[in-house]
């Protein structure tokens, strides 16, 4: 198996683990402020985090790693959850999944400024039609308007999108786990103080579900989804495998038919689709990482 496959296979794992991520802090916030689910999911994961690059020994980060994974730790340690978090005060998860629809362009564009790729033309027009895709389904289940919750997603569409591609092309020296690792430990100081100022005094009202919703998002979203999402940005492209995220939406609405029960319409299978040929199609004529770096991922 190639590499460039195994990175899509990676990739798919963590679309995959995502997918529950939205669904996950919506069930949380209703339960937990989202300033102490951010800091609180970060501290944790960054815990865990520290326990593994102790437990197998890695070497420091060189100096001159800090501001990258600094970039990493601003987007999808701190950015995109606590957004995300206040946005789903005032949206629903299904309403959010408009914006990650956003999330594979901001992905390739910022794997252009920041990875050096140079997709081909053709990359963009179908990474853009399958944008457009995902957002017109979305909107064709008759999602209520939200200003302030759209505009705290579509910031954090540009936060994740800036933290994946940046984590990516560190991923391809340092490894992906690492990379996600070192930007959780980088973090921990202020979030586990900040968790700790912010703890509710009593967790009483909490119930079961908010508890799953925060571990969840502490160890799959925060952690083990970049496990594989960084390692496959690394190995087969930031911008080609970050056209799998266009897959994330209708995946999250397979899990609620699986769970909740909710139907599967034939639209929902046409657009998912017509979604992975425009993934097909980006994966083709997407320009592959440099060489010389990928050959270092791990």
């Amino acid at each position: 198996m190639g590499r460039t496959t195994t990175g899509w296979i990676n990739g798919l794992v963590g679309v995959l683990i995502f997918s529950g991520s939205l669904p996950a802090t919506r069930v949380a916030v209703a339960d937990f402020d989202p300033v102490f689910l951010t800091v609180a999911r970060a501290a944790i994961a960054g815990v865990l985090g520290l326990a593994m690059l102790m437990a197998f020994r890695q070497a420091w980060p060189r100096r001159g790693d800090l501001v990258s994974l600094a970039i990493v730790s601003l987007g999808v340690v701190i950015g995109f959850p606590l957004l995300t978090a206040l946005a789903l005060r005032h949206v629903t998860s299904a309403h959010s999944m408009v914006f990650i629809g956003l999330l594979p362009m901001a992905t390739a564009l910022f794997g252009v400024l920041r990875g050096g790729e140079r997709p081909r033309p053709a990359f963009w027009l179908f990474s853009g039609l399958g944008s457009v895709l995902v957002v017109g389904f979305a909107l064709s289940q008759g999602l209520a308007a939200a200003p302030i919750g759209d505009a705290l997603m579509l910031a954090a569409i540009v936060a994740c999108g800036l933290g994946y591609a940046e984590g990516a092309r560190l991923s391809r020296r340092l490894g992906g786990w690492q990379v996600i690792s070192w930007a959780l430990v980088l973090s921990l100081p202020a979030t586990a103080v900040a968790a700790l100022l912010l703890m509710p005094s009593s967790f009483a009202a909490v119930e079961a579900p908010a508890w799953a919703g925060l571990a969840y998002v502490s160890l799959f979203s925060m952690l083990i989804g970049f496990v594989f999402w960084y390692r496959g940005l690394a190995q087969g492209g930031i911008a080609a495998v970050g056209q799998l995220q266009l897959l994330q939406p209708f995946f999250g609405l397979a899990l609620a038919a699986t769970l909740l029960g909710e139907a599967v319409t034939p639209q929902m299978l046409a657009s998912t689709l017509a979604v992975i040929l425009c993934v097909v199609g980006a994966r083709r004529f997407a320009a592959p990482p440099p060489l010389t770096q990928v050959e270092n991922a791990r």
